[in-house]
């Protein structure tokens, strides 16, 4: 599917309901576990002791963390959807979020979104949005949820 391109507050709010498609497929590599790990004080072995996740982990691998794969969520989105013509988006809140699946090193992920609903708030959009993260080859997704995005957009001419 390709990058739907949204230019003003109105175009969004006619996808509202609509499914918005998948990004493309995202690979979780060490490299990225361990900077996230880095980044968030964060070096459980489970994320980063590859030898002994191999031998004690029931995933027999390091994986990647949730949090890792929730800042995920803006750059896949933009895969998805372009929203143009915008003074700022702002990364606003996380109403539900369930981790169904732990997905470990070297998996591939891809979003899968829906447009839920948008709110116009003086202009200012409220973007919720029904995110599913799936992991390539399993049947459950990382994990389920919705988002809310605000989108600023510039005004018109």
């Amino acid at each position: 599917m390709s990058k739907l391109t949204i230019r003003s507050l109105a175009e969004l709010e006619a996808c509202a309901g609509q499914e918005m498609g998948t990004s493309e497929h995202h690979t979780i590599t060490q490299e990225q576990i361990n900077q996230f790990a880095a980044a968030t004080i964060d070096h459980q072995w489970i994320h980063v002791d590859a030898e002994r996740a191999r031998t004690e982990s029931p995933f027999q691998a390091t994986i990647a963390h949730g949090y890792l794969t929730v800042a995920l969520l803006p750059h896949l989105w933009q895969q998805i959807v372009a929203i143009e013509n915008l003074k700022m988006q702002v990364n606003y809140e996380i109403e539900s979020l369930r981790f169904n699946q732990a997905v470990t090193v070297n998996s591939q992920v891809r979003l899968r979104a829906s447009l839920l609903s948008v709110a116009n708030l003086r202009g200012i959009a409220k973007t919720r949005v029904g995110v599913t993260l799936e992991i390539e080859g399993q049947k459950k997704p990382a994990y389920t949820g919705v988002i809310t995005f605000l989108y600023h957009f510039l005004e018109s001419n």
